[in-house]
């Protein structure tokens, strides 16, 4: 039967806009997945607070993080009278997204207490992951210094004298923006970004049992925190990395003076432009051990990786905005007679692109439950926590670089204008695979973990506890084995450490989704599945001349209710 070509809209009628979308209602997928990983009587308490992020996120969100973004910080270094007063002064809407973050939604203390969107006790990660991955899908910068609060009063509550937790953590996990400490993390140095060992800022003892604090530091997020943790070199320690030692800054000192420390300047940023990085002088500061002397970036580590998971699971939500945009577009674009979802093309590049981000949110959940475990003392949970965590990092973050631009493709010209979210999505997706460690230091760092914490053979058993037999996934028990070896081989020879890393992950990310099909009944979540080995991980011959995916991609592409 000849169908007649559809006639292309003219005018605004032919550019689709999302404007307006509900970003939780155009992802049913998310519902049903957390269903799997979170009790149902607190999915249930969560859907109205995820129905309304999801409208803010496609609508009010996203026109207050369009307007951040093109109104940066500003860095004023007196007051009009000529008093030496250092601020920063944000936009009306940043504002407005912080009070959404930290206030509405307290997304930097539901892991701490209870009472955050009337839930009586702490949110397990899951939830918290959730609702960021929502959040971030309209904004990003901001997501950094909620990340750092939540980790930093994580590190503080794990590492920190009893009296310092008692001071500071009420108004770390305030939801009442006049009372709430942010946090940050001051770490980077010019000669010392990701070699630790490096680190020149020193620190001399007090009379009072408190450090002072000099030197410069590099490259600080979230300036003008009131608490931040800080690595400095002891005076009179050993070198390396044992005279590194952990201190916390606060911004006030308990005496309410301004402590001794000033931000020199703010970055002009490629990407998260809504939010302030600075460069930071320590100027005789004064500041807190925390833990250990001799263990500094061992505890940093904890606030670190916990960050590295934060970015993983942004680099997610960047996906499946990106996603969203795409397919939006593909339904309703009209080019050539027919719907561009219709052409065999660009159902390719779509599928192409939703399995990268189907990946990145299994691994979200996965690495979330992981979390939850370890925190729960459960054996073997910390070395799962500790693979995982690097593993998303490095190849969910390098994914969102390909997945947003190949959505401003998508829309065409259009993408390429700033009126719209691509451009932003593709700035903003670049920071993860810099910031926490770029993708070279996370690839090592998974090694890392497979050598000091023996977690490769538990990530291992961990895989084939997904696949089962391996029946509904063929390939993957024999991929799994072989993924195991590489990164066996890698810790002899690191020059293939990102090979193994992402190995590693595509295995892992495959096994997950197909154990989540099994549990949803899900004939499309395990077509993704498959399509993620197969083109990932497996053998194929590049010159083959059938694409195996077409009759998959047109059911899994159509069952995307919420964008019909």
């Amino acid at each position: 039967m000849h169908v007649p070509p559809l006639p292309p809209p003219t005018g605004a009628a032919a550019v689709p806009d999302s404007r307006g979308i509900n970003l939780y209602r155009a992802d049913p997928d998310l519902r049903r997945l957390l269903g799997l990983y979170l009790p149902a009587a607190l999915v249930a308490h969560l859907e109205p607070h995820l129905d309304r992020l999801g409208a803010l996120a496609g609508g009010a969100l996203d026109e207050l993080a369009a307007t951040a973004d093109r109104n940066p910080p500003v860095l004023r270094h007196r007051t009009r009278t000529g008093e030496e007063a250092q601020s920063i002064e944000y936009h009306p809407a940043y504002r407005e997204m912080e009070r959404i973050a930290f206030a509405e939604y307290g997304l930097a203390a539901m892991s701490h207490r209870g009472g955050v969107l009337g839930w009586p006790e702490p949110m397990p990660p899951a939830v918290k992951y959730a609702l960021t991955y929502l959040f971030v899908q309209a904004e990003f910068g901001l997501c950094c210094p909620v990340s750092m609060t939540d980790s930093l009063t994580r590190t503080l509550r794990k590492f920190g004298d009893p009296a310092l937790v008692a001071r500071y953590l009420p108004a770390l996990t305030s939801q009442d923006l006049d009372a709430l400490h942010q946090g940050a993390m001051f770490m980077t140095e010019q000669g010392a970004g990701s070699d630790i060992a490096a680190t020149a800022v020193r620190a001399a003892p007090l009379a009072d049992g408190t450090w002072a604090l000099t030197g410069d530091k590099w490259f600080c997020s979230n300036p003008d925190a009131e608490l931040a943790m800080v690595l400095a070199r002891r005076e009179g320690g050993p070198p390396g990395l044992k005279g590194v030692s952990l201190f916390l800054l606060p911004r006030t000192l308990p005496d309410g003076m301004p402590n001794r420390y000033r931000i020199v300047r703010l970055k002009d940023k490629l990407g998260t432009r809504s939010m302030a990085s600075g460069e930071i002088r320590l100027e005789g500061a004064v500041a807190w051990l925390v833990g250990e002397p001799e263990a500094g970036f061992k505890q940093m580590a904890d606030m670190v990786n916990n960050s590295r998971l934060s970015n993983g699971v942004r680099a997610a939500g960047l996906m499946r905005r990106a996603v969203t945009e795409a397919l939006f577009v593909a339904r309703r674009r009209v080019a050539f007679g027919q719907r561009l979802i219709e052409l065999p093309l660009m159902r390719r590049q779509l599928g192409k692109m939703l399995v990268r981000a189907e990946q990145a949110r299994s691994m979200m959940f996965q690495t979330a439950e992981a979390l939850r475990r370890s925190d729960a003392g459960e054996p073997g949970a910390y070395p799962l926590l500790r693979i995982l965590t690097p593993l998303i990092k490095f190849r969910a973050c390098r994914d969102a670089r390909r997945v947003t631009g190949d959505a401003m493709e998508v829309r065409g010209g259009c993408g390429y204008i700033e009126e719209w979210p691509d451009p932003r999505l593709l700035r903003d997706a670049h920071l993860g695979s810099i910031w926490e460690g770029t993708s070279n230091i996370v690839a090592l760092d998974v090694l890392r973990a497979a050598a000091r914490e023996g977690a490769l053979p538990v990530l291992a058993a961990h895989v084939r506890g997904l696949l089962g037999n391996g029946e509904a996934l063929p390939g993957a028990l024999p991929a799994l084995d072989r993924a195991v070896a590489l990164a066996e081989a890698a810790q002899r020879d690191h020059a293939l450490a990102r090979q193994a890393a992402s190995a590693l992950y595509h295995v892992t990310s495959a096994a997950a989704m197909a154990w989540e099909a099994a549990r949803l009944r899900d004939g499309r979540r395990l077509a993704l599945a498959r399509m993620a080995l197969r083109h990932r991980v497996l053998p194929r011959d590049p010159l083959a001349a059938e694409d195996p995916d077409a009759p998959a991609l047109a059911e899994v592409l159509a069952e995307e209710p919420a964008l019909a």
